[in-house]
């Protein structure tokens, strides 16, 4: 199977067909893009980097590392309430790497990039003696002056989360080989979780349009250390309550086969679900927007004037995390 050859050729075959149904990108033929903003729109612009064996496995499906790179960054549009545009793409790829790995990385973003309506607009391609990284960026936008920040708590709001809780980090814990007995459909979905998170776009733009959230942020380091980012930036406190984090059917038989204790998943990553505050007058719109969405949204916890985060149990009793979740350092 032939290894990379020909930048050039390389970016014809594979990443050219990416811009197709984007005119600013220009076929990928000049050196930058061309982005449309009409009157009243803003520009969202967020960058992830992922580097082989750090934030994605070596042997991961390569469809999948393409799905990953691009959801990761349309989950940080989704915090932020904006609608997605397009994306710039740079891949630093070692020199042994295969161009069916590199065909198969770009039909996994094709396939999403059809989902979410979005196209390549540019970037870059180079050698690296390793390991393999990807940097992605993407562009949204939101109509007006306002978007989701990190720095509008206000005490006595209700915290939300999207989905379901630590699902993907127990799907690591199953590729790594530290959970095994799993029943196929368990363990199919916590790795698929893992491998293939669901940015949750709609629901970040529902936020924000119908005025029902100030402050949201994707939960990608684990629920502790991003929550303590939100309050840190608004200078408030929260109180979460454990027995009422959203725990999928596959995370409960992962959890007992792990043999670990659900405070687990609150410092567990990879999540990107939306972790999201409104004030409680807004629990009724809330629940019609999660019956609209067909996704669950639960509330998990509240603010609190005074600083720090505190955990409880099922008997109100506060837990000590070992670990508030996942640092790049």
């Amino acid at each position: 199977m032939p290894r990379i050859t020909g930048e050039f050729a390389l970016i014809e075959r594979y990443l050219a067909p990416l811009s197709t149904g984007s005119e600013g990108a220009f076929g990928l033929k000049n050196d930058a893009a061309v982005l449309d903003m009409a009157a009243g729109e803003r520009l969202v612009v967020t960058v992830d980097c992922m580097v082989a064996d750090r934030h994605f496995l070596a042997d991961d499906p390569p469809d999948s590392v393409g799905q990953k790179l691009l959801r990761v960054s349309l989950s940080d549009l989704a915090a932020m309430g904006a609608e997605p545009l397009g994306y710039l793409l740079s891949a630093s790829w070692p020199p042994d790497t295969q161009e069916a790995w590199v065909a198969a990385f770009c039909e996994g973003l094709a396939r999403d990039q059809r989902l979410f309506s979005i196209a390549l607009l540019g970037g870059d391609t180079t050698a690296t003696p390793g390991p393999m990284t990807l940097s992605l960026t993407a562009f949204g936008r939101v109509q007006g002056n306002e978007v989701l920040d990190r720095a509008s708590l206000r005490p006595g709001d209700d915290l939300y989360l999207s989905g379901t809780l630590g699902d993907a980090f127990l799907g690591l814990q199953v590729l790594q080989g530290r959970i095994d007995g799993l029943s196929p459909a368990a363990r199919e979905a916590l790795v698929a979780r893992y491998r293939c998170p669901e940015p949750r776009v709609a629901l970040g733009r529902a936020l924000l349009a119908d005025g029902l959230a100030k402050s949201a942020l994707d939960v990608s380091d684990g629920l502790a250390a991003d929550l303590g980012h939100l309050l840190e930036a608004s200078g408030v406190g929260a109180e979460l309550r454990l027995d009422a984090m959203p725990l999928s059917a596959a995370a409960e038989e992962g959890l007992a086969r792990l043999g670990a204790a659900p405070e687990i998943l609150v410092s567990g990553g990879d999540d990107y679900e939306l972790l999201f505050a409104a004030a409680p007058d807004r629990r009724a719109k809330i629940a019609r927007l999660s019956e609209t969405l067909s996704l669950r949204l639960t509330r998990i916890g509240r603010v609190k004037a005074e600083a720090g985060l505190t955990v409880l149990d099922a008997a109100s009793r506060p837990l000590s995390l070992g670990s508030a979740g996942w640092t790049h350092f």
